[in-house]
């Protein structure tokens, strides 16, 4: 891919280390930074992702705002993608062995990784880089010289190891290698600073370490923190279905946001907003003299889906969200065409049909706690059946509206 030379922004070091140390959690080494960054080059910034899963949501974009600030400071964005390290799992914070992943999965998430970061960065001026490019060429020397560096010792040092040690559950192999790896990359790229969640700590300082093993001078590391999925507990994730992604439709991605706790969300505007540490006060002091926090979350809600989407689209989707709020029905329904026999389909299939619920069982579940209208009307009948040639518009719950055409 071809990207333009940065240019460096004129901008004294201390100023640049306060844009840089905004929303972190630890900077290391800060004598070490600064120093790099009195050197007036374009630093080599450095930020792995593993295509685990197909699409991005908010929590990544904590690491990707803090890489579109170095980007706009004139650094030099290194934006890998761990596509033989995806092979392998990452082990941080698991508490047994990952199933590794496909070729085939990794490539294809890949791909949509690309595409969607580029809503963040700039597409001219970053870098995309594959760890297989050096990793799979690696060979038998490499890796032994690679693995010769540590010890199993420092290895079980890893909070996770530790404790999967302890607990007598498995360790492969394998998963030993991957902060290797990972660090790996460091050497590989002579990257000057590298970031990474704080749970990544161990990983990050393993490429600073190895960079010293190589001969090469090594890399400051920014840690930021993890950012709560929408349960307000465990960390955003898409296999816990607590998250946000950043794909999502405008009126999906404002309605989740807006679903998050009065306490939660000041965790997500200190962590998301690209609003100023002046304006974030001023919201904080309205919510202080008693406005409704809710308004300060529609703002934020505007903000993200603007930023993701559109401006138009956000003012869009704060319109639908109060137009289901009031009970109303939203604009520009998504509408279904559904095939009836002559007997006609009983509204529990016609839901499973089209998607609004997983089982049949469930849409009776939710028909008997009046959780189903059709034209504004609740279904109070299970049993109740769709006939030919109609048209209504079916809800469930506060947020699915279809219009059916049967």
């Amino acid at each position: 891919m071809l990207y333009k030379k940065c240019e460096i922004r004129i901008v004294k070091a201390e100023e640049s280390f306060k844009i840089i140390a905004r929303g972190t959690e630890e900077v290391l080494v800060k004598s070490e930074l600064l120093e790099k960054l009195e050197s007036n080059r374009p630093l080599r910034i450095k930020a792995g992702f593993d295509p685990t899963a197909p699409d991005l949501h908010l929590g990544h974009t904590v690491l990707l705002n803090k890489l579109k600030q170095f980007q706009d400071l004139g650094h030099h964005i290194l934006f890998l993608i761990g596509d033989f390290t995806g092979l392998i799992g990452d082990p941080t914070g698991k508490n047994a062995t990952r199933p590794p992943l496909t070729k085939k999965e990794v490539e294809e998430n890949a791909i949509t990784y690309t595409s969607q970061v580029y809503k963040i960065l700039d597409k001219s001026k970053t870098e995309v880089v594959f760890n297989s490019k050096w990793l799979s060429n690696l060979g038998a020397d490499g890796m032994l010289k690679l693995a010769a560096s540590h010890t199993v010792a420092r290895m079980l040092e890893r909070d996770d190891f530790s404790k999967r040690y302890k607990a007598q559950q498995p360790i492969s192999i394998h998963e030993f290698m991957y902060p290797l790896l990972q660090g790996f990359d460091s050497v590989e790229l002579n990257a000057d600073i590298e970031l990474g969640g704080t749970d990544q700590k161990f990983n990050l300082l393993m490429g600073r370490e190895l960079q010293k093993y190589y001969d090469k001078p090594q890399q400051c590391i920014v840690t930021l923190p993890l950012l709560e999925g929408l349960d307000g507990v465990q960390k955003m994730s898409k296999s816990l279905n607590n998250y946000i992604g950043i794909n999502e439709l405008p009126e999906t991605m404002f309605a989740k946001i807006l679903s998050i706790s009065d306490k939660l969300m000041w965790r997500y505007i200190e962590l998301l907003s690209l609003k100023s540490l002046d304006d974030i006060s001023e919201w904080k002091m309205r919510v202080k003299e008693g406005e409704n926090p809710k308004n300060i979350k529609v703002e934020f809600a505007k903000e993200i889906v603007s930023r993701f989407h559109s401006e138009i689209e956000a003012i869009s989707a704060e319109k639908d969200f109060k137009n289901r709020s009031d009970g109303g029905i939203p604009e520009d329904l998504t509408e279904y065409k559904v095939d009836v026999s002559s007997d006609g389909v009983g509204v529990a299939h016609l839901l499973k049909s089209i998607n609004f619920v997983k089982s049949t069982s469930e849409a009776m579940r939710l028909i008997k706690a009046g959780g189903v209208k059709i034209d504004g009307e609740k279904v109070s009948n299970t049993k109740q059946t769709i006939s030919q040639n109609v048209q209504f518009v079916i809800q469930v719950g506060k947020r699915k509206f279809g219009k059916i055409v049967t």
